[in-house]
């Protein structure tokens, strides 16, 4: 029982560490000065139709033929060029099997790693748009104060959220996935699903002020790896840090959720073959050996970047096949055909050369 109760309050405490770490960065979305924006018209990302291709393992072997786009990082309050992420770019990948989404980002880096410490660890974010009136600034955009802001008044405001951060994590092992209990407590470490109408009303899925519902479901899992790791055969908790500070690569990031979740709250943005939805991507780096801090993150872009589920298949490798398989059996056809023409001729042909003879002089 003792042991029970002190597993109980680790998960706790994890939580409430989390939560309190997303409430530091509130304040950051506290800007001064005139907003603007000025996004990358291009910038747009395509979930085609490619099932059976990948495995969230954090791993991106898996996702070489696999077509995203390369985002500039720069600060969410701040979007000026001059102060963008200067170790790269992020690449987002994105594809669906017809029953799940899955997502792979991935972005250049220094490793740093301190185990328990997530403002030690770089932490990424998805957030999507679930409300029609949700804007990308201010995180839905709702106006109303954390002591007012509710299902009513903020209705149209909301925005889906998937938070990871690693300091409690493994490489390479799966995270998420894990129910909301009565008291709105969610045991998965490090990989939170939320929503927000904005930055300061911002909630756990099944928890909010309207009080907990038992029916909210974590759908997301994730992974993540970098590419200065030596081995690949999997750590454990005893291998942390699993690697060298300061070793030069790239951060992965991947995730899956199911395209439709079962969501009856209005907290998951739900997404259909063939349509559009609005999303984004944020990343937070301890940079000079500092922990990272609420303003210190990083977004894809100012605004809202466009998700397109796309039907069927695209003009990838599976597609080249089936095309050349379709002009092998056209080849083959217009032979055989050919083949029947000239027969025809050949036995019309002798037909013509054979002498009549009259029956009455056999």
């Amino acid at each position: 029982m003792v042991l029970v109760m002190l597993f109980h309050r680790r998960r706790l405490l994890l939580r409430q560490l989390l939560i309190g770490c997303l409430l530091v960065l509130a304040a950051s979305h506290e800007e001064s000065g005139q907003w603007t924006c000025e996004p990358d018209d291009e910038a747009r990302i395509s979930a085609h139709f490619r099932p059976g291709i990948v495995t969230i393992d954090g791993r991106a072997d898996d996702w070489a033929d696999v077509d995203g786009f390369e985002f500039p990082l720069r600060p969410a309050l701040d979007p000026d060029e001059d102060k963008q992420y200067k170790a790269g770019k992020m690449a987002v990948k994105a594809l669906h099997d017809g029953t799940d989404v899955y997502f792979m980002l991935q972005v250049d880096g220094e490793y740093v790693y301190s185990k328990g410490d997530d403002h030690m660890c770089p932490s990424v974010a998805l957030m999507f748009q679930v409300g029609e009136s949700a804007t990308y600034h201010n995180m839905g955009g709702c106006k109303e104060s954390p002591d007012t802001c509710n299902y009513k008044n903020c209705r149209g405001h909301e925005v889906d959220i998937m938070h990871f951060s690693i300091g409690n994590s493994i490489p390479g092992r799966l995270y998420g996935g894990n129910s909301i209990n009565e008291e709105g407590k969610e045991d998965s470490v490090g990989l939170l699903d939320m929503f927000s109408w904005n930055p300061h009303c911002r909630n756990v899925d099944g928890s909010g002020p309207s009080g907990n519902s038992s029916a909210a479901q974590n759908d997301w899992r994730g992974a993540w790896w970098h590419s200065s790791f030596s081995t690949h055969t999997g750590y454990i908790e005893v291998d942390s840090p699993y690697g060298s500070s300061g070793q030069k690569g790239t951060y992965y990031f991947e995730f899956s959720r199911p395209l439709r979740t079962m969501d009856l709250l209005q907290q998951d943005a739900q997404f259909s073959i063939g349509q559009s939805s609005k999303f984004s991507a944020a990343l937070w780096y301890p940079g000079d050996g500092n922990p990272w801090h609420g303003s210190a993150h990083y977004t894809v872009s100012c605004d809202w970047v466009a998700l397109d589920v796309v039907r069927g298949y695209s003009t990838h490798k599976e597609v080249g096949s089936w095309d050349a398989a379709s002009a092998f059996a056209f080849v083959i056809s217009v032979v055989a055909l050919a083949v029947s023409v000239f027969v025809g001729y050949l036995l019309v042909s002798k037909s013509k050369s054979i002498d009549f003879t009259p029956i009455d002089r056999l």
